[in-house]
């Protein structure tokens, strides 16, 4: 098969604004004042709920707090998101209902020491090669994984056991196997009793799930859910972790929740090398904790607690808003209704990634004016009416990034930024001055002193002590102490005030894909990432890979057969909301009925074309992981 090494997108270096439809190149002075006139009009003539700011993940932590700082102390909204929203929003919600606090609960070194290791709705061994050599570890220590996926992958071969579920049907095998440890008297009555509430109704809500009926529902055999079950149940340190073939259903967050119901049964969470591990995307997507996100200040304090607004407010002179803001898909919604006009995009590119994406440009379209603060021009850039050329966070800019397993780590400059590119933090606080704000950060550590005033939990977490420990777990609310490399200890304690709210468990209904799989479009679609390529490809798709392939349609043989197509032939992928063309590739993981394609070359093949909006309503992620279509094969070229 061809291997497709696009041309690299080029750096931003002179600013550009949009004059008679079209982008030309400005002054700086001319760029930032544009910006900020249009931000001004916008508070003028609609007040700052019609403002949205849109964070990234790629960028530092410091760079998320100042964006999430100007859209409330500058602007006066909570609307604030970044592309958490479309990978692990629901990892945050339900980890942040059940426990208070939206981050995984163990450190890489206890994935080392587990007994066993569930691996949940993701393919690590592509997608997160780095979480998967402590894996690699592990199993190699006697450690036993359980890989529970729809198709057979890569990391699946190196599982004792992997349970190729049909899409969509995580909590019935949730269900089940809690079903299984109940009445198999495997249940951790002791932490039950003392840490959780609600497992009476939670325990008679699985009661119908039987293997029986699981394995018929989920396409699991009965025995393999039993095993799981039992091996879960009864290790001494086992971890459950899950990515996005969990979270990126219209019912993500509840899926979380089931697995977190697990969990709470088995007793495995709150000590040490048991616990819940979501696996972030990005290098910084866990830096959402700096309160890039519309609920939550740095930290994840509550925007709703008055004592926690007041503090802010007394230190940036501001009037924080009592209520959440807009999370990223309900700014799309308000874009096309006509309350969002102005809208603030650094780094993330939502033409691209967002789900029926002829959808999301439209909704850009309507925006009156539209910044985006990038290193290339994306084809969200394309569409923006200033835009400003930036930094590339983990080489060009000093700060820390927060990965998956909370440890904040120093990131530091190693090159200089091409000529005519500024620093994000820079364009954000002169945008602020001319916005009535004299912001002057003199850089990254300045910012992170600031933050460490407002966040008890990265208190203990100076510039300082990250480089002589190479990088702290929060929380860290001393710089004399470290906390456990685990969360949520509490809730072993022997004193009830010690233990303090129990952990909840959740009663979950079982909610099928909503893109129905019918005659017309007979075929489910799951999608995810490959190895060789990064998100959309736009800092992966124009350098050489001796593994890149492109864009394929991936079907198992008898699919193919059935279709009358070939490897490499160019066939016809429709669903509900549009179509694309793409080449074959046959897998043998795939069940009949299951193709998978990725969403690396939206210049060749854009696969969000065919991808469905439905949303969690909790978390507001989309269904990307199951959209019904079917595949023709192309009309002969005369």
């Amino acid at each position: 098969m061809k291997r497709r090494n696009t041309e690299p997108y080029v750096r931003l270096t002179r600013p550009l604004v949009r004059d008679s439809g079209v982008l030309r190149p400005a002054t700086w002075e001319e760029a930032l004042d544009r910006a900020a006139a249009g931000i001004r009009r916008t508070l003028t003539g609609k007040g700052p709920e019609a403002f949205g700011m849109f964070s990234c993940a790629r960028a530092t932590n410091e760079m998320n707090f100042v964006a999430q700082k100007f859209t409330r102390a500058v602007i006066g909204t909570n609307n604030v998101d970044s592309c958490n929203r479309t990978c692990h929003a629901p990892s945050v919600a339900g980890l942040a209902r059940v426990f208070g606090s939206g981050g995984g609960t163990s450190s890489y070194q206890e994935i080392e020491d587990a007994d066993v290791i569930v691996i949940w709705g993701g393919n690590p061994r592509e997608a997160h090669p780095i979480f998967f050599h402590h894996v690699l570890k592990a199993v190699h220590e006697g450690a036993k994984l359980f890989v529970v996926d729809p198709r057979r992958t890569s990391t699946g071969s190196w599982a004792h056991r992997q349970l190729q579920l049909e899409v969509g049907t995580d909590i019935p095998l949730a269900h089940a196997i809690a079903r299984e440890i109940i009445h198999s008297g495997l249940a951790n009555t002791t932490f039950v009793e003392r840490a959780t509430e609600g497992y009476a109704e939670f325990a008679a809500s699985v009661e119908p799930w039987t293997l029986e009926v699981a394995e018929k529902t989920t396409g699991v055999p009965a025995e393999l859910i039993r095993e799981l079950a039992h091996t879960y149940a009864r290790a001494d340190r086992a971890q459950l972790s899950w990515t996005l073939g969990i979270t990126e259903q219209h019912n993500g967050t509840d899926n979380v929740l089931s697995l977190i119901n697990l969990a709470l049964l088995a007793g495995q969470v709150g000590r040490y090398g048991a616990g819940l591990n979501p696996l972030r995307g990005q290098n910084n997507v866990q830096g959402g904790d700096m309160g890039a996100i519309p609920d939550r200040l740095p930290g994840f304090q509550d925007v709703l607690d008055a004592g926690v607004r007041a503090k802010f407010d007394t230190a940036w002179g501001s009037a924080i808003p009592p209520h959440h803001g807009l999370n990223l898909t309900q700014m799309l919604d308000a874009m096309e209704r006509g309350d969002l006009t102005c809208v603030y995009i650094i780094g993330e590119n939502p033409v691209q990634s967002e789900a029926d994406c002829e959808h999301t440009i439209k909704r850009l379209a309507n925006v009156d004016h539209l910044i985006v603060q990038d290193i290339f021009l994306t084809k969200t850039a394309q569409l923006a009416d200033v835009v400003l050329p930036a930094t590339a966070a983990w080489c060009e800019s000093d700060g820390t990034f927060t990965n998956s397993e909370r440890r904040v780590q120093r990131v530091r400059k190693a090159l200089e930024p091409p000529e005519g590119a500024r620093d994000d933090i820079e364009l954000l606080s002169e945008l602020a001055r001319r916005l009535g704000h004299d912001w002057h950060y003199t850089g990254g550590e300045e910012v992170w002193d600031e933050l460490r005033s407002l966040s008890p939990m990265h208190a203990g977490m100076s510039y300082a002590r990250l480089e002589e420990l190479g990088g702290i777990q929060w929380p860290c609310y001393s710089e004399d102490t470290l906390e456990p490399t685990f969360l949520h200890a509490r809730l072993w304690a022997e004193d009830p005030a010690e233990r303090g709210r129990p952990a909840p468990f959740t009663v979950i209904e079982h909610s099928p894909p909503v893109d129905l799989l019918t005659e017309e479009f007979p075929i489910r679609l799951t999608t995810g990432r490959r190895l060789d390529s990064y998100n959309t490809g736009v800092q992966s798709a124009g350098f050489p890979s001796p593994l890149r392939q492109g864009e394929t349609l991936d079907l198992c043989p008898e699919d193919a057969r059935a279709l009358g197509v070939e490897p490499d032939e160019l066939v016809r992928i429709s669903s509900r909301r549009g179509e694309i063309v793409a080449p074959v590739r046959l897998d043998k993981g795939l069940k009949p009925g299951l193709a998978f394609m990725t969403f690396h070359f939206p210049d060749e093949v854009d696969v969000n074309v065919i991808t469905i909006e439905a949303t969690c309503p909790i978390a507001g992620t989309a269904e990307y992981k199951a959209a019904a279509i079917r595949v023709d094969k192309l009309p002969a070229e005369v």
